[in-house]
């Protein structure tokens, strides 16, 4: 299956933001690669990770303090950059800035500190994923 938008987050966000922004994004159309819709009981989070980030064409990544402390959210992001730097189809990663500061992204992440993102402090579920199916399926695509 190919999605149109991977979503990396930490955990700790998903109550917050990340759960409610999947769902946006599928009432705006978007065939969404989050863990709550695609994961089942015995399936291999390496692989489906993997899988999700090769078949999707855009990763949106949560920016958050719990993002940058985990583990599996750097090898997501780690795959993301490498798709989009080596792939003939240049996926694109879509920062969400979540209760982080640009002093913040910057100290974990210069390269993502300079990639225009929403914050979730300025803009809401709704207006984000807007933005998001956008850039996904431009008018007139």
């Amino acid at each position: 299956m190919t999605y149109d938008v991977f979503i990396s987050h930490a955990w700790e966000d998903k109550d917050t933001v990340v759960r409610d922004l999947a769902v946006a994004l599928q009432q705006h159309g978007l065939s969404v690669w989050y863990d709550e819709f695609v994961l089942r009981i015995g399936d291999s989070l390496r692989q489906a990770i993997d899988r999700g980030i090769a078949n999707s064409k855009f990763g949106i990544v949560v920016l958050s303090e719990a993002f940058f402390r985990k583990q599996w959210t750097q090898y997501e992001l780690d795959g993301l950059v490498h798709m989009s730097m080596h792939e003939r189809r240049k996926q694109v990663c879509l920062p969400i800035w979540h209760k982080i500061s640009v002093n913040e992204v910057t100290a974990n992440s210069p390269s993502l500190a300079n990639v225009l993102a929403l914050r979730t402090s300025d803009y809401s579920i709704a207006q984000i994923a807007e933005e998001i199916a956008a850039v996904v399926r431009p008018a007139g695509s």
